[in-house]
């Protein structure tokens, strides 16, 4: 590989991380907001939850789909011979495509908050929360070990 190609590859990768990083600090916040939300009684905590987990929520979107964006263009240039044979990677990319069911999910929470439908109990939302921090630790296991 050339001194170009790394050095663009090096670029790309720290785009990558750094958003991912926004991405994951939105995720890691949201669903703490639902269990506050699940737990309140009070009406006008509930209107100022519904207004941060809309808003977090849409902030963060980009973010996600800058990390996803980002990742593409790293395996695009490492390239097709180096993708089929990185088998972390297919896996890495399955846990990815988990997180982005997730957040799209959470579009969904927060519309369910938002007509005052929920029916799930806070600690609904505390397990809720850990899934996205489990799959990032094996993320990063994949990403820098690169097992089998």
């Amino acid at each position: 590989m050339d001194t170009f190609l790394i050095n663009n590859i090096l670029w790309l990768k720290a785009f990558h991380v750094f958003f991912m990083v926004a991405w994951f600090a939105g995720i890691f916040y949201l669903p703490r907001l639902f269990v506050n939300h699940a737990e309140t009684k009070s009406t006008d905590v509930a209107q100022q939850l519904k207004g941060m987990e809309k808003r977090l929520l849409y902030f963060i979107t980009p973010f996600a789909i800058f990390t996803l964006v980002m990742g593409l263009a790293i395996i695009h240039a490492y390239g097709y011979d180096w993708f089929v044979a990185a088998k972390w990677l297919h896996i890495k990319l399955s846990l990815v495509a988990v997180l982005f069911v997730y957040h799209g999910y959470c579009f969904k929470l927060v519309k369910t908050f938002a007509q005052d439908k929920n029916t799930r109990s806070a600690r609904f939302y505390r397990i809720f929360n850990e899934l996205p921090v489990l799959i990032l630790l094996a993320v990063i296991i994949l990403a820098y070990v690169k097992p089998g």
